[in-house]
């Protein structure tokens, strides 16, 4: 839409086929003046939640939906009107009087900072873009969520940060904040109008939707099959323990150590670092390996991938494997980093369990999984004595490759979580 009503501002393609995304937080208001690149709305698509910037500057006539709702690629997201100080800027820019445009793209990927006509008008006017509360309610004040986490646990919720905002200090609205207004209006969430016997229905959005379709999927198309190993990991809790004292800077962990492990095995069984090609009916099998690690967050469980992770050190792959973690809890991943993955390592330990049956993280063809270490009674050269213990399991496809391939890569892993030293001839 052009003229006097405005310019539509589509949601633009958001890259790994994604089709569709949710307005998580609206971060301007109808009325608002906005500036070439200005962020306008934080969505959450099956992978991430992203902020999304509008192209062109002017005064927002009109915003397409509301938190919550769901707007396809190519749809209108947002309608911005030309403003006689866009045009002006536009014109000092020499954009010719028409509002300055970089395309729709993402954070980080517009234009380059001063490049935008209506950007350097206002630098030159000194002026600053003001924090604002969400569309459709809330207070006059812009609410302040101290991280993306935050305004996503709100939405989901359909918290009103605004109000919330008015009712802490410094108008700071802290992660605490909203558990603790979830927790006061719970009773009241227990007998929704129109729920039979106090049921409770709540939503598949975002990241929880995707993984229940990726997790569904697998079972329908992958014919899974597991194998699993008690395993003494004594001498690598050693290992991990001397590495900690040595170079505590590196902070290379547990997860870290057998991540490596399971990379020199899958360079013995390559087998397992595939995928089946139904269309063409091939197994594709690969020569890098994007190695996913499962990471239970407050939006679901996700499966955040460290690229061509075989070039890496120990000590790289351990400080990958953090970054990934921590955005992954903090909700800041790139949809690209949850994609490509072709073999995924699974800590279920976390959880204070000995095994577990996992999905296979579809279209990959495996997954190492690994269950709590804990001290238990093991025969060591005749002797009973008190070890450090897990169990670690494969989950494989049966198409990619037997049972005979799945347990000689248990074995190898198996072999050198309990001798590490064997590994070194492996790197």
């Amino acid at each position: 839409m052009t003229g006097g009503a405005g310019r539509e501002f589509r949601l633009p393609d958001l890259g790994e086929g994604l089709t569709e995304a949710e307005v998580l937080t609206w971060r301007v208001a109808v009325g608002d003046v906005v500036a070439v690149d200005e962020v306008v709305a934080e969505v959450e698509t099956a992978k991430a939640a992203v902020e999304v910037p509008v192209p062109f500057g002017g005064r927002v006539v009109a915003l397409h939906a509301a938190v919550g709702g769901r707007v396809g690629v190519g749809e209108p997201l947002v309608t911005v009107a030309e403003t006689e100080t866009e045009t002006v800027a536009g014109a000092e820019a020499g954009g010719g009087g028409g509002p300055s445009a970089s395309g729709p793209v993402l954070v980080g990927y517009g234009t380059a900072p001063g490049s935008g006509g209506a950007r350097r008008g206002r630098a030159r006017r000194g002026a600053r873009a003001p924090e604002r509360a969400p569309a459709g309610g809330g207070t006059a004040g812009a609410p302040r969520a101290i991280s993306p986490l935050v305004r996503r646990l709100a939405a989901e919720h359909g918290l009103d940060l605004g109000a919330l905002a008015a009712r802490v200090p410094g108008g700071v609205v802290r992660r605490r904040d909203v558990e603790a207004a979830l927790a006061a209006r719970e009773p009241a969430l227990a007998e929704p109008e129109g729920a039979p016997d106090g049921e409770v229905r709540v939503p598949l959005r975002g990241v929880r939707r995707a993984m229940a379709e990726r997790v569904a999927r697998s079972r329908r198309e992958i014919p899974d099959a597991s194998a699993w190993v008690d395993v003494d990991a004594t001498e690598l809790v050693a290992v991990r323990d001397e590495l900690r004292s040595a170079a505590p800077e590196l902070g290379i962990g547990l997860l870290a150590l057998v991540a490596r492990v399971c990379l020199a095995g899958l360079a013995r069984f390559p087998e397992l670092n595939a995928r089946v090609d139904t269309g063409r009916g091939e197994l594709v099998r690969l020569r890098g390996v994007n190695l996913g690690v499962a990471a239970q967050t407050e939006r679901g469980l996700v499966v955040p991938v460290v690229r061509d992770a075989e070039r890496l050190t120990t000590a790289a792959l351990a400080a990958r494997l953090r970054e990934l973690t921590g955005a992954a809890k903090e909700g800041t991943l790139a949809p690209a980093a949850l994609t490509g993955g072709t073999f995924t390592v699974n800590n279920y330990g976390v959880f204070g369990v000995d095994g577990s049956t996992p999905i296979i993280n579809h279209p990959e063809a495996g997954m190492l999984g690994m269950g709590r270490i804990v001290r238990r009674p093991w025969v060591v050269d005749g002797e009973l004595a008190v070890r450090w213990v897990t169990q670690l399991s494969v989950t494989f496809d049966h198409r990619v490759c037997d049972g005979g391939v799945a347990g000689g890569f248990l074995r190898f892993v198996a072999d050198r979580v309990e001798r590490p030293a064997l590994l070194v001839a492996e790197l």
